[in-house]
C-alpha cells in the first residue's frame, strides 16, 4: 500500500478546499469592495437619511412649511419648538428644509435620468454607426458642450420660464453632450470586438445590436458618471432657483430658501446658512458615493 508524504497529502487538501469553494459572482466583488469604502458608506448613509427624512420628517414636524408667525420671524437655532429656528416670515426651518428637500432631490436626480437614457443611445449609436453619420451627431452635441454648463442652464431655463419641470429640462438638456461623449468613447471601444461581430454576422439589426450586445458592455463607466453628476445636478438646480428660474415660490427648495434668507445674514447668520449647508452635505455626499462606486466597479484594480 501506497503512502502518500506529508508534502503531497497537505497539497492535495489544499486544491480540495479550493475547489469547494464557489467563485465569487462580479456583484459579490463589487458588494466587498465597497463595504470596504469608508466614506462611500458615509455618504450613502447620509443620503438614505436625508430621503427619508424628506419624505417622512415633514409629517412628524408639524408646521405648515408655508405659514408663519410674525411674531416668531428669524429665531435661532435650539429655540424650543423650533428646533432650526424661523426664517424672515416665520417659518419653520425644519419644516421648509425636508419639505425643501424632496424637490431638491428630485430635481438633483431627474435630470440625470432624463439625460442618462438620452445621452446613452446617442453616444452608443454613433460609436457604434461611427462615419460621418456619427460625426454629425457628435458634433451637434459638441455644439452645446462648448457652452459653460451653468449659463447653458440659465439661458434653457431662463428661455422656458420659471418651474421645477422647466429647470429638471434644463438641466438634462446640459448633462445630454457629456453623457453622450462618454458613452461614445466607450463603445468604440468595443465595438470591434469578437461577440459584436458575431451578432453583425447573425443578422441583427443596429438597435438590436446596440441594445443588447453594447449597452450592456458600456454600462459601468456611463453610471459612474452619471452619479457624479447628480450633485452637481442638485447645485445647479439650486443655483436656478436661487436666481428665480427654479421652483416657483412659496414652494419651499434649498436655492429658493437661500436667496430668501439672504437679508437675515448679518442677524442670524447660522439660520441663514442652514440651506447653503444641506445642499454642500448633499453634493459633498453625492460625490463621495460616486468616488466610490467607481474604485467598487473597477474590478481590475483589484
Amino acid at each position: 500500500m501506497t503512502t502518500l508524504s506529508a508534502p503531497v497529502t497537505g497539497r492535495i487538501a489544499a486544491e480540495t478546499q479550493e475547489a469547494a469553494v464557489a467563485p465569487r459572482s462580479y456583484l459579490q466583488e463589487v458588494r466587498e469592495r465597497f463595504l470596504r469604502k469608508k466614506l462611500g458608506l458615509a455618504a450613502l448613509a447620509m443620503l438614505v437619511a436625508l430621503a427619508l427624512a424628506s419624505a417622512v420628517g415633514p409629517l412628524l414636524v408639524g408646521y405648515d412649511p408655508n405659514v408663519g408667525v410674525a411674531s416668531q420671524r428669524l429665531l435661532p437655532i435650539g429655540t424650543t419648538g423650533h428646533w432650526l429656528g424661523t426664517d424672515e416670515q416665520g417659518r419653520d426651518m425644519l419644516a421648509r428644509l425636508l419639505y425643501g428637500g424632496r424637490l431638491s432631490l428630485v430635481t438633483g436626480i431627474a435630470p440625470v435620468l432624463v439625460a442618462t437614457v438620452i445621452g446613452l443611445a446617442i453616444g452608443a449609436t454613433a460609436g457604434y454607426l461611427g462615419g460621418l453619420v456619427g460625426a454629425l451627431m457628435m458634433r451637434t452635441m459638441d455644439m452645446f458642450y462648448a457652452f459653460p454648463a451653468v449659463l447653458l442652464a440659465i439661458a434653457v431655463a431662463a428661455s422656458l420660464g420659471p418651474g421645477s419641470r422647466n429647470s429638471i429640462l434644463a438641466i438634462a438638456i446640459v448633462f445630454i453632450p457629456p453623457i453622450s461623449r462618454v458613452a461614445e468613447a466607450a463603445t468604440r471601444k468595443v465595438v470591434f470586438l469578437e461577440y459584436i461581430e458575431a451578432a453583425r454576422l447573425s443578422g441583427a439589426s443596429v438597435p438590436k445590436i446596440v441594445a443588447t450586445q453594447v449597452l450592456p458592455n458600456i454600462f459601468n463607466p456611463i453610471f459612474v458618471y452619471a452619479s457624479g453628476l447628480v450633485g452637481l445636478s442638485i447645485v445647479i438646480a439650486s443655483g436656478l432657483s436661487f436666481l428665480g428660474l427654479g421652483a416657483r415660490p412659496p414652494t419651499p427648495e434649498w436655492g429658493f430658501i437661500l436667496n430668501s434668507m439672504r437679508g437675515a445674514i448679518y442677524i442670524q447668520p447660522w439660520v441663514a446658512a442652514l440651506p447653503g449647508l444641506f445642499i454642500f452635505a448633499t453634493s459633498m455626499s453625492c460625490n463621495l458615493l460616486s468616488d466610490a462606486l467607481r474604485d467598487a466597479l473597477d474590478i481590475k484594480d483589484a
